[in-house]
């Protein structure tokens, strides 16, 4: 998994999690990847500034970046497991409790880019989780 600088032709900045580099320009060229801010589709990487890695590190250190990523994933694991999964049907169930048409609850599941937008569009908030898909996730 990578973490890319993003930034639409708006100059809008943010942060896209990929498998792979080439997976990021496959989805850029697709037009799958949008700006969170404005939903343009014109992205491009920005340069990334280089890390350079210790050559001795401690036995009981640990990176921050590997400490900080473990706890984003950590993060992300749990807000899965206090969440309902309703897979393809997350844009209709995210409606119904947006509209107060259900109980609110938290949700997870799956959608499509448009309707990604179209949530957006009626101000009902929703975030692209980067992870892979596990078990009896689609």
């Amino acid at each position: 998994m990578i973490v890319l600088n993003l930034s639409c032709s708006n100059s809008h900045s943010f942060e896209g999690w990929f498998a792979s580099l080439e997976e990021f320009q496959r989805q850029a060229v697709a037009q799958q990847v949008t700006c969170p801010h404005c939903n343009d589709v014109n992205i491009t990487k920005l340069p990334a500034g280089s890390h350079v890695r210790r050559a001795v590190m401690e036995k009981s250190a640990v990176p921050a970046s590997i400490s900080d990523e473990a706890k984003v994933l950590a993060a992300l694991e749990q807000l899965l497991n206090n969440s309902d999964n309703v897979g393809a049907s997350f844009p209709e169930e995210a409606r119904k409790i947006h509209y107060e048409e259900t109980p609110a609850r938290n949700i997870h599941g799956t959608a499509s880019v448009a309707e990604v937008r179209s949530l957006l569009e009626e101000d009902i908030g929703v975030i692209p989780l980067p992870l892979r898909p596990r078990k009896g996730m689609h």
